[in-house]
C-alpha cells in the first residue's frame, strides 16, 4: 500500500524545485547580460561617441590616439592622457598632441 507524503515533505520538495528554478533563471539572466554586453561592445567598438563614424588610430610620439575623420574628435584611452602629460616636459609628443587639438 503506497504511503502518502506528509504536507511537510510536499512543501520541502516544492521549495527545492523553486530554488532550482530560481537558480536556473538567475544563471540564464547572467548569460544573457554577458551576451548583451558583448553585443553592445561589438556594435560600438572603435566608433566615435559623438557622430558614430569609425575611428582611425594615429600615432603621436609614444601615444596612439583615436581620431574621428568625420567630426575630428580625439579620443584617448585610459593611460594615454597621463602618458601625454608626463611627456610634456620633453616637448615633442605634447606639441604634436596640441596640434591635433588646434592649439
Amino acid at each position: 500500500m503506497p504511503v502518502k507524503p506528509s504536507e511537510k515533505e510536499e512543501q520541502f520538495f516544492r521549495e527545492q524545485e523553486l530554488k532550482a528554478r530560481l537558480h536556473k533563471l538567475a544563471h540564464e539572466q547572467e548569460v544573457m547580460a554577458v551576451a548583451e554586453k558583448r553585443r553592445l561592445k561589438e556594435l560600438h567598438w572603435m566608433h566615435c561617441p559623438k557622430c558614430g563614424q569609425q575611428l582611425a588610430m594615429e600615432q603621436y610620439g609614444k601615444v596612439e590616439v583615436d581620431v574621428c575623420p568625420g567630426c575630428k574628435g580625439v579620443w584617448l584611452d585610459a593611460t594615454e592622457l597621463e602618458t601625454t602629460v608626463a611627456s610634456a616636459s620633453r616637448g615633442s609628443t605634447f606639441r604634436s598632441f596640441l596640434k591635433i587639438l588646434g592649439a
